[in-house]
């Protein structure tokens, strides 16, 4: 059975301050022809930057995969699935519509320069950031509060001879 989707686009917008269009309304996914991909609403089809919400209809389908729907609107909106980022994905009870939103970025930098840090992460865009373990942070901070002032900066605090 092929996978076919047809997109609806509500309330489609510019901003270039984000580079990226957005979208207050709700974005459909007909999940009934195959691989077909049209647009309704005043979304012209433009490779830009989107924030949109989504509903995505599948029927027959338990739910809808992040790549699947990333490729589909790389393809409407004429952009590379690295400009595209999907999240927030809700399927309602008893499956069949699913909600999700989405960002089209002019280009895969304004995504990393405008996109959330842990959805580039996802992504593989960007590289999680390393930090110490909880414990050893708490250890840390405890070891903090018996220094005082410019000590904390310096670090530990020398030994008071007898």
């Amino acid at each position: 059975m092929a996978d076919s989707v047809t997109l609806r686009t509500r309330k489609f917008q510019r901003n270039p301050l984000l580079a990226r269009v957005q979208a207050d309304g709700r974005v459909s996914f007909l999940l009934s022809v195959p691989l077909e991909v049209s647009s309704d609403g005043d979304g012209n089809g433009d490779d830009d930057s989107d924030e949109s919400t989504m509903d995505i209809i599948h029927p027959d389908q338990a739910g809808i995969s992040k790549a699947n729907l990333q490729s589909k609107l790389a393809t409407l909106y004429k952009a590379t699935p690295e400009q595209v980022s999907v999240f927030g994905l809700r399927t309602a009870f008893g499956g069949g519509k699913t909600t999700a939103f989405a960002c089209i970025y002019d280009s895969v930098e304004a995504r990393k320069k405008f996109d959330a840090k842990h959805r580039l992460v996802r992504a593989g865009l960007a590289t999680k950031p390393e930090r110490a373990s909880r414990q050893q942070r708490k250890q840390r901070k405890n070891r903090m509060k018996t220094l005082r002032g410019t000590e904390k900066t310096k670090g530990k605090k020398a030994k008071k001879d007898a």
